[in-house]
């Protein structure tokens, strides 16, 4: 039970430092400005912890019990939310709620109820991004699996992200302490970051500057929920592993065949099928089947999905198909029109099933957001990758796949339209937590921080060098100012994927042969040859570009 306790302590507070308290961020610093002086801080601390705790594990049965839409709850909240910035913000509109909001208005504004009470809002609107430790706990939950070791588990995460939230909010109320002389005018502050800080969760705006932010929460799990004793505990406390991903082996020259692929059961609705009508796997047969496992409000989900609409965009002609699991972690995840809604703005364009009783999800086993099971012409699982990254290998499994009955592949040819017969330079990642040391030249790298590079003097095959300054993160390296790259290849084509706005000038043996304009996070093409070539790329990015990873056919 300790063990577990740590881990669920450990995985909340590694939420507590990822982009996904963004929302709710700016309410904890100056909520906790307000009047009650050292409790406050404590009390809506107290009361998010309490909600989510509550909620994560009960919220779906209450709501069904009471006959209640799914999302009712956290619409509640954002209302709450909105009607505290009111009393803040207008005397008069603080008057015309005194009675039924006694609590909350500008003459009760220091009692412990009401910081209780924004706390308890924050707790229905605060979406942590999904790791082991929460899918484990919110899995039990939608099936109503809760022991006692699910309930301390939930309750040590909570705890693990309330803590480091409750320094931010005493920190942001020592600095109010100085604003608080100005008087209305401070208050009128408060409530304005409040009802913006509403508006902005009730609209997922915050959605694209989480999505930008990268991976660099999902590197902190792999070391506390990924490890190996995690994995045992909260295998045990699920009640099996993963079957699939127990046989998984990473094999480039082969694909083992890992089982047959379970048909989606327990649907309970689809989108962007004909009609909207159920969809089965054996309608598939024939086809390579890409199962995303994912939820619409899941940061690392979203990040994926630039490489699934490229996939799909490329090779669905030539026979790929990818369907979309959508097995929902919050309750306001559950309504049809809610994900609906979200595949529109996500640009999801494939068939997506709501999964909303786990059926499917229990039917391949599975324990994570986002996650890939590649499935072949005969309805055999050949792939899966858990989490994000290892989009190349992905892409080479699925073009492995579809030129298995021979010929070439068709397909835009910025995502590769063919599947390599030769051996060429090999995927090549520009993330520090990947970047392969053996083949990377020059100044050491500085991980997560600005730094100046200057390029190796000689740079062998398949090896790559950075210039300028850099911010080599996780997953990706963005550009300061005077980014250059070289790589020597050995290919064909050559495909980047790259995020940000901007433009990458690319020169071939030292001649400019294009200019590639960045307008969203996907892969490019760099080189196209009809001939396998060896040559020196380089790139001059422009600030504020990011590169990922380098694909090559």
């Amino acid at each position: 039970m300790l063990v577990l306790v740590g881990i669920g302590l450990a995985a909340g507070v590694i939420t507590a430092v990822s982009p996904c308290i963004l929302p709710v961020l700016p309410i904890v610093l100056t909520a906790g400005a307000g009047e009650g002086g050292l409790r406050r801080p404590f009390m809506i601390i107290g009361g998010l912890v309490a909600s989510f705790t509550v909620f994560t594990l009960a919220a779906s049965s209450i709501l069904s019990a009471l006959g209640l839409p799914q999302d009712f709850l956290r619409n509640a909240a954002i209302v709450l939310l909105l009607v505290l910035a009111g009393s803040l913000l207008s005397k008069r509109f603080a008057y015309l709620i005194e009675r039924p909001f006694a609590f909350m208005t500008r003459r009760r504004r220091g009692h412990p109820a009401s910081a209780f009470v924004l706390g308890l809002s924050l707790g229905l609107v605060f979406v942590p991004c999904a790791g082991p430790v929460l899918a484990t706990i919110t899995v039990l939950a939608a099936k109503n699996q809760l022991g006692v070791e699910t309930i301390v588990l939930t309750l040590a995460y909570g705890i693990g992200f309330g803590v480091p939230m409750l320094l931010i909010a005493l920190g942001g109320q020592r600095v109010a302490r100085r604003l608080r002389a100005t008087g209305p005018g401070f208050r009128r502050v408060s409530g304005a970051v409040l009802a913006v800080s509403a508006l902005a969760i009730l609209f997922n705006l915050p959605q694209t500057l989480q999505t930008h932010l990268g991976g660099y929460s999902s590197a902190l799990q792999s070391h506390v929920e990924d490890t190996k004793v995690a994995r045992t505990r909260l295998a045990n406390l699920r009640g099996g592993a993963n079957t699939f991903a127990a046989t998984t082996q990473v094999n480039r020259s082969s694909l083992p065949v890992l089982g047959d692929a379970p048909d989606f059961v327990g649907v309970d609705s689809w989108l962007n099928t004909p009609g909207d009508r159920p969809l089965a796997l054996r309608q598939l047969r024939g086809k390579v089947v890409l199962v995303d496992f994912w939820t619409y409000s899941c940061i690392n989900c979203i990040r994926t999905l630039p490489h699934l609409r490229a996939w799909y965009a490329a090779y669905h002609r030539a026979g790929l198909e990818i369907v979309g699991v959508h097995t929902p972690e919050f309750a306001f995840e559950h309504e049809r029109g809610n994900v609906r809604a979200a595949t529109h703005d996500l640009h999801v364009t494939w068939p997506v099933a709501l999964d909303n009783r786990y059926k499917t999800w229990d039917a391949y086993s599975n324990q994570y957001w986002p996650a890939e099971y590649l499935v072949d012409r005969l309805g055999r699982v050949r792939r899966t990758h858990f989490g994000e990254g290892e989009y190349g290998e992905t892409e080479h499994a699925i073009r492995s796949l579809l030129a298995a009955k021979g010929g070439a592949v068709p397909g835009a040819r910025r995502v590769a339209d063919a599947t390599p017969t030769q051996i060429v330079t090999p995927e090549t990642y520009l993330g520090y937590v990947r970047l392969d040391p053996n083949r990377y030249r020059g100044t050491e790298v500085q991980s997560r921080r600005p730094a100046a590079y200057r390029f190796a003097r000689t740079i062998p095959r398949d090896a790559l060098s950075y210039s300028g300054r850099w911010t080599v993160g996780d997953q990706r390296a963005v550009a300061v100012s005077g980014a250059r790259l070289r790589l020597r290849f050995h290919a064909h084509d050559v495909y980047l994927v790259l995020g940000g706005s901007g433009r990458v000038r690319v020169l071939v043996d030292g001649r400019l042969t294009r200019v590639v304009r960045v307008d969203g996070d996907r892969l490019y093409t760099l080189v196209a040859s009809d001939t396998l070539r060896d040559g020196l790329l380089e790139l001059r990015f422009d600030r504020g570009v990011n590169a990922y990873a380098f694909t090559f056919g």
